[in-house]
This record gives structure tokens, sequence and C-alpha cells, in this order.
């Protein structure tokens, strides 16, 4: 990877955990560089069976106004690990398309290649709590025994995640445990439908916000420093994986077989907020006017451009994922009180 790579990748790191949710297609961050895990203890394979094989995934939502129509695909994560989606009823909605949408998604950088080289070593040791401070430390003695245990589980013996900042610990134990439930963080649904674009020539339309950092190095040492509230992100995570894995197995067979009522009477939308809200109000953003509002801005780029595309375009292909469809600040919601139609699949 070269430094200019290696640098965005880091920057990303500082809103990656409060703009994940359940988005398909989010990298899990980039880890410090910490002693390799020890082998987790081999647990039996869970007894409920994740999907596996070609799956037609769910229906589109179709959004139209004065002849117009707009499918909106529901992309999802994690989904099964061995499954193969069956692209063939989106390709033909694609490539009658002239334009798709991509999923809206956040864009971490500088305009300054030295400002992110000179950021290089304020990198190492990010993910770490300030003050040299360990998870027993930090979160209560009760959550931190629960912990223990999970991370017995699905981490084996590394004391490196120790150090991590209650947020990131977080997201080691997701990835780790997903990986030993059979399923997966991907973003492969996404990529595919946006080379199904290219391939029939239909133009592909950026979506997101697009966040430029002048001094990279001063932001990485100042987000090292800060206090971030997400204690609550933390306790949110070790609930999930000590009692919620057959709801993630099920939510995930759900999406695999287009059972969307399903999906949405498995929300989690609890966990989610709790590690939005600890980068998001956290004294880092708070200070730095680029990371503020930005599910709001996300929404709203997302919502001008399907308004853009709906009044120029006959047909347009859109993504989304399942919680900006069907959670309580729904993007699809938003057009339909701006007077657009909106119909949900079968």
């Amino acid at each position: 990877m070269s430094k200019r790579s290696a640098c965005a990748l880091y920057l990303a790191v500082l809103i990656q955990p409060a703009l994940a949710g359940a988005q398909e297609g989010t990298p899990p961050p980039v880890p410090d560089a910490v002693q390799p895990a020890a082998a987790a203890p081999q647990d039996p394979e869970p007894a409920q069976i994740v999907i596996e094989g070609r799956r037609p995934g769910p229906g589109l939502w179709k959004v139209s106004k004065d002849g117009h129509v707009m499918w909106v695909f529901g992309l999802y994560s994690p989904l099964p690990r061995k499954m193969e989606w069956d692209a063939g009823r989106v390709e033909r909605l694609v490539a009658q398309s002239q334009e798709v949408l991509q999923a809206p998604q956040t864009n971490v950088g500088t305009s300054s290649v030295f400002g992110m080289i000179a950021a290089l070593p304020a990198m190492i040791g990010m993910k770490k709590s300030p003050d040299g401070a360990r998870l027993e430390q930090v979160v209560p003695a009760d959550v931190y025994g629960r912990w223990t245990a999970l991370k017995g589980k699905y981490l084996g013996d590394d004391d490196g995640v120790e150090q991590y900042r209650p947020l990131f610990a977080a997201d080691e134990l997701m990835n780790a445990a997903l990986e030993r439930n059979g399923l997966v963080r991907s973003g492969e649904v996404r990529k595919q439908i946006e080379k199904i674009a290219k391939k029939h020539d239909v133009k592909l339309t950026w979506t997101g916000v697009r966040v430029e950092i002048d001094s990279p190095g001063r932001a990485l040492r100042d987000f090292k420093k800060s206090q971030v509230e997400d204690v609550a992100c933390f306790t949110k995570t070790v609930e999930r994986f000590e009692g919620d894995i057959d709801a993630m197995r099920a939510r995930a067979n759900a999406w695999a077989e287009g059972k969307i009522a399903a999906i949405r009477n498995l929300d989690y939308a609890e966990r989610d907020d709790a590690c939005n809200n600890a980068v998001l109000t956290g004294s880092f953003a708070k200070t730095n006017p680029a990371l503020q509002n930005m599910p709001e801005r996300r929404q709203a780029s997302w919502v001008k451009a399907a308004e853009t595309a709906l009044g120029a375009n006959k047909v347009t292909f859109a993504m989304l994922s399942m919680n900006e469809i069907l959670g309580p600040k729904s993007y699809l919601a938003v057009l339909q009180e701006k007077g657009y139609a909106v119909e949900s699949p079968k």
C-alpha cells in the first residue's frame, strides 16, 4: 500500500465508525501494529445454518412521479459468507436505466499529498485509548466481565485489544464474531452493481459527502487526545453478541431470501445509534466543523441527487442501505413527503 493510500485509510477511521452502522460495504478500520491475536478457542459451530448458494436478495422499492421511475435496491451487511447473489433481475433494470446512484458514503481525504505523508507518524497508536488507559479502567466492571468472556471466545488472549478505545475494541469483537458465525461484512453486492452499470455504459453518480482535512497530521493528533463517549457503543456490542447472534443470522438469511418483513422486524438500531453518537458527539467532532451533522448531510446529498435524477431520467437505479430505507430516518420517507409515490416490494 502506498503512503498516500495508507494515510487516506487512516483518516477515514476518524469518522468511519460513526458512518458504518449496518451499512453494506463498509470496511473495518485499519488495525494498529499490535501483536497478532492468539488463535481463538474452537467452539462447536453454531447450530443454525446460514444460507448458502445462489440467492435472489430483496425486491426493489419503486419511487415515481410524472411518469419517471427510480428503482431502489436495499444493500445489507453482514451477509452469509457462502452466499452467491443472483444479479439477473438487477442487471435487467440497470440496463434499462439512464443513471445509477451510488450508495451514499463519506469520502475523507486531504488536498495535499505532502500533508498526508507528514501525517504518517501521527497514525501510530491512533486506535489506543488516551493516556494508556486499558479497557478495564474505562468500562463498567460488569460489562468488562462480559467482554472478557466474549473476547476469550472470539479473540483469544490478545492483549493488544485491551489498550484500544472501547469503540475500536467493539469493532474487533464484531469482525471476529461475524467470521465465526458464518457472516461477513461485504461490499461485493454494491461493487457488482457498479460493474453492471459500467458494463452497460450507464452513468454512475456519487451521492455522498466529501470531507477535506487541511491538516491531517494535526487532526490525527487531536483525535488521539480527544475524549470519545463510546462506552455505550461498547456495551451494546457486548449485548449484541451475547444474545443477538441468532437474530443476526436471521436477518442475513432474510436478505438473501428477499424477506423484507423479517429484516424490518429484527431491527438493531440501538447499537448502531450508540456507536454513531460515540464519534459524532465526541470532542473531536465538536471542534471539527467538517465532521458535524454528517448523517443529515449524507441524507440531504442523496435526496438531492435522487430528485435531480428523477427529473432528468425516465428510469433511474439507486442503492441505499436497508437502514436508510426502513429505519426511522428513511430517505424514501423524505421523498414521499416531497410528493413522490413510494411502493415497497411485495
